[in-house]
């Protein structure tokens, strides 16, 4: 390698090797996609988990801050961040947040929205109507029953 006789590079030669592009295109049910590097060149293969806690912020067309190296298929992505400065994927409100009352109730800080019940049913049903149209009217009543009571033991929809 170019640090031949270290043990790898200096946090100066780490911070120059660092790259930038755009999220090409991102799939959030199977939680990966690609960058696109601004100086050109091939795209780079990157999965949710490489963004830990912002992993619920990548969107096609966002900005990053990246390190690629070789992978079993081409390029992948060695370290990603989010550049600063972007609009969030989403408008959030505190979880257990009361609109009335101007403080969150709840004792996690996190950020979820927090959709009326029919709303957040209504998009359930969309999501598996588009992305698993094989499935029937029955099974698609009995997930979106499930995922319904899941999101308001977790305060994801309003009672």
């Amino acid at each position: 390698m170019w640090w031949w006789g270290r043990t790898g590079p200096t946090e100066l030669e780490r911070w120059v090797a660092v790259s930038v592009g755009t999220i090409l295109r991102f799939d959030d049910i199977r939680g990966y996609g690609f960058i696109s590097p601004s100086e050109g060149g091939d795209d780079v293969f990157v999965h949710a988990n490489d963004f830990g806690l912002d992993r619920h912020l990548v969107r096609s067309g966002i900005s990053v801050e990246y390190e690629a190296e070789d992978g079993e298929r081409g390029l992948k992505v060695a370290t990603v961040r989010l550049i600063e400065g972007q609009p969030p994927a989403r408008t959030a409100r505190p979880i257990g947040h009361d609109p009335g009352a101007g403080t969150a109730t709840g004792d996690d800080d996190g950020l979820c929205d927090v959709l009326a019940s029919r709303e957040f049913t209504t998009e359930v049903t969309e999501t598996m109507l588009r992305n698993v149209p094989s499935l029937t009217g029955a099974q698609i009543v009995q997930v979106r029953a499930q995922v319904v009571e899941l999101a308001r033991a977790h305060g994801w929809v309003e009672a």
